[in-house]
């Protein structure tokens, strides 16, 4: 290979190749003389440029190349959490040598650039990155690259943003009204802000008095979503309520306000329907006619559910308006009112009324007021254990049962549709038929329906269902209620209905330590792939778990954690809201065991097309052409002496070395020895100098990006 180096006004040629460290090889070394001859400082003979040996070009071998190591973090950050409008400070400190170059990626997609509110700042041992009047949309991790000669290291910090709650989803509504007290109930904010909800704030304003009275605070830390008012309301006062969610950040806006709610026109506690009617459509009266419509409980596929109350009695009922604007809507309306009119089972939602005209479809069913069956499971007052569940289980599968003999499959069977039946006993009820099917003899069902986290497998690959299908939801929502963690919950819904297909699922030493083994056969033998060895209702009722704890048994039991039982419901309510990707991005950051956050691994291969390029493109950042950082000097020394000229080179990529004596390249031989350390230090050693070694000693340094000089005169005294 030749190279040259240029200096001053001439060009000097250099043959070159590259210089083994560990050769013994005795080597004379080299002077140049005028007439383009070298003399041998040992040796004395002389040979013609063109015949003279090549002399080497110093650089580091691939085992000793002065990459040195990747950069090393000290004690970084792996969350900051920062309200809305505040200042985040992410800082990473790191150890390492020779030049670096660094950037922050966002969520592994976008390069963090400076900006009105972004302040970068990147120094030889740390990088800090500034985000002021932080928004929601900064939540994420922020990911440092940064780049030396040995690599590139990287970490990740998560930044955590909270804001103010979102209000209550829904209006408080009362039950168990009585002339002095009610119950008032209502639904947790559908996002919390990114911080865990720490309470409610209950709120009443009076308003039988000539001007409504101000809002006055009832409890300012209410721990559940129900809360009991047992004193302070006047018998013959009429009030309104609202309520206000509340975390880390602050406070929410208020819910909607409830109804007024007059004390001296109590009406009956809601009782459980035990006898039946038969519902018979009426085609000449809207719903409105003979019920009051209050507000919206819920939203479905097919139409929107009111709370109402009958005009002549006030007995309170739930309202479901179907979304029939197409005959195909309305055929599947009617098909769920004709259902519902054969269900007649104290586990069930029982339809009492029907209303059917050319421009609306309602189904008058009973009032449930006890709310979701999970959600009254974290209420701080109610006592979670195995044997309750067992209560629970119980329960759900005699519904079923009575549904199954009658050859109807629910098809949508979840957490949210088992409801309470009130706010203080045990018994629960199943809702929502929406989707429910009659199997006809003969005939296969096919279905692409339902909740992704509880369907089964043969939903996925439309395959027949039948009535196995709806013991596959069982089995899973008996998991989840005995560890509050879902057995086939993905990233997304296409990872989940894979774990579904495959049928992949376990349990989870930690959640089910203190669970018994019958429970977990209990639901081994509903979560089978194949449909046609699970357990039908009958044989479920019949395992020794649903027997394990009934009245005779005196087997204790202990209390089960709710914590991730709550952590479910909180992803449940998210999934349902625009704020969903902000809420399940700080939920994937929750550690599977013990909820605390760690740092999360970022995968360079799997970056955005800007960031790759972004961290591609920090090694070009490192590239400098030569320099000395330490340059030789000038010396003195007497004959037979051992002289070391060294000096201190930087640029990257790695600068090679030749060193010149009176401009022409010197070898290694036994006198002469040359070094080039990982520090970027090159050293010249001469041994037993004698007057000729006097003269000029150079040291010439080159990469791809050019060429650096550093010279010192040596004189030899004798």
């Amino acid at each position: 290979m030749m190279a040259f180096i240029k200096k001053g006004q001439k060009k000097t040629y250099i043959s070159t190749f590259r210089f083994d460290l560990k050769s013994s090889a005795a080597l004379d070394v080299p002077r140049r003389t005028e007439n383009g001859t070298k003399i041998c400082l040992k040796s004395g003979k002389s040979e013609t440029a063109d015949t003279r040996k090549k002399s080497p070009k110093i650089s580091l071998d691939t085992e000793k190349k002065r990459y040195g190591a990747v950069a090393e973090f000290l004690d970084p950050q792996q969350q900051v959490v920062v309200c809305v409008g505040g200042t985040a400070r992410l800082l990473c400190r790191f150890r390492s040598s020779g030049p670096v170059a660094s950037c922050w990626i966002h969520d592994t997609e976008k390069v963090v650039l400076e900006g009105p509110r972004v302040r970068v700042t990147n120094t030889s041992s740390s990088s800090s990155l500034v985000l002021s009047d932080v928004l929601p949309v900064d939540v994420g991790n922020y990911s440092l690259f940064v780049r030396t000669r040995g690599g590139t290291a990287h970490w990740t910090v998560s930044l955590c943003v909270i804001d103010h709650p979102d209000p209550p989803a829904s209006c408080p509504f009362v039950s168990h009204l009585t002339c002095t007290s009610l119950v008032l109930s209502w639904s947790g904010p559908c996002f919390d802000g990114g911080s865990a909800i720490t309470g409610y704030v209950v709120e009443f304003q009076r308003l039988d008095q000539t001007e409504p009275g101000d809002w006055t605070e009832l409890i300012n830390q209410c721990p559940n979503t129900s809360y009991r008012v047992r004193s302070g309301l006047d018998p013959q006062g009429k009030y309104r309520f609202r309520v206000r969610a509340c975390n880390t950040a602050g406070v929410s806006d208020p819910s909607e306000e409830s109804d007024c709610i007059q004390m001296n026109t109590a009406g009956e506690t809601q009782q459980e329907v035990t006898s039946y009617v038969e519902v018979v459509p009426d085609t000449t009266h809207k719903a409105r006619d003979h019920y009051n419509v209050h507000e919206k409980l819920g939203v479905g596929k097919f139409g929107e559910v009111y709370r109402m109350t009958h005009k002549q009695t006030g007995r309170v009922y739930a309202g479901k308006f179907y979304r029939a604007r197409v005959s195909r809507e309305k055929t599947a309306a009617r098909q769920e009112i004709n259902l519902m009119k054969e269900i007649h089972h104290p586990k069930l939602v029982q339809c009492l009324a029907a209303y059917d005209t050319p421009s609306e479809i309602v189904m008058i069913l009973e009032y449930i007021a006890g709310g979701e069956l999970f959600e009254r499971i974290v209420d701080e007052n109610f006592e979670h254990t195995e044997p309750n569940s067992v209560n629970y289980m119980r329960q759900i599968l005699e519904g079923i049962q009575y549904i199954h003999r009658k050859r109807i499959v629910h098809l949508d069977l979840k957490p949210e549709n088992i409801v309470c039946v009130n706010g203080a006993g045990s018994l629960i009820k199943i809702i929502d038929f929406g989707l429910a099917c009659k199997l006809e003899a003969g005939k296969r069902l096919m279905v692409l329906h339902g909740t992704p986290e509880f369907v089964a497998p043969e939903v996925v690959n439309y395959e027949p269902v039948d009535l196995a299908t709806d013991m596959w939801s069982i089995g899973v929502i008996c998991y989840i209620l005995l560890s509050g963690e879902s057995p086939f919950q993905g990233n997304n819904d296409a990872e989940t209905l894979a774990l579904v297909t495959a049928a992949q699922w376990e349990f989870d030493p930690e959640s089910f330590d203190e669970i018994t083994d019958e429970a977990k056969d209990f639901i081994s033998g509903l979560l089978r792939k194949d449909k046609r060895t699970r357990l039908s209702c009958e044989k479920a009722l019949a395992h020794p778990w649903i027997a394990l704890f009934d009245d005779s048994n005196s087997r204790s039991t202990k209390s089960l954690n709710k914590e991730k039982m709550r952590r479910f419901l909180a992803r449940q309510k998210w999934k349902k809201t625009g704020k969903a990707l902000l809420a399940l991005t700080r939920m994937a950051r929750w550690s599977k065991s013990d909820g605390q956050l760690s740092p999360i691994s970022v995968d360079a291969n799997a970056l955005g097309k800007e960031a790759e390029r972004a961290v591609a493109s920090l090694e070009n950042q490192l590239w400098s052409e030569p320099r000395f950082h330490q340059a030789l000097h000038d010396l003195t020394e007497s004959s037979g002496a051992m002289v070391n000229l060294a000096c201190t080179i930087q640029g990257y990529p790695d600068p090679e070395v030749v060193w010149l004596f009176d401009e022409a390249p010197l070898e290694k031989n036994g006198r002469v020895q040359m070094n080039y350390d990982q520090n970027g230090t090159c050293t010249l050693t001469l041994a037993r100098v004698q007057p000729g070694d006097s003269g000029i000693y150079k040291c010439c340094a080159s990469n791809s990006l050019g060429q650096a000089l550093s010279s010192a005169r040596l004189t030899v005294q004798l």
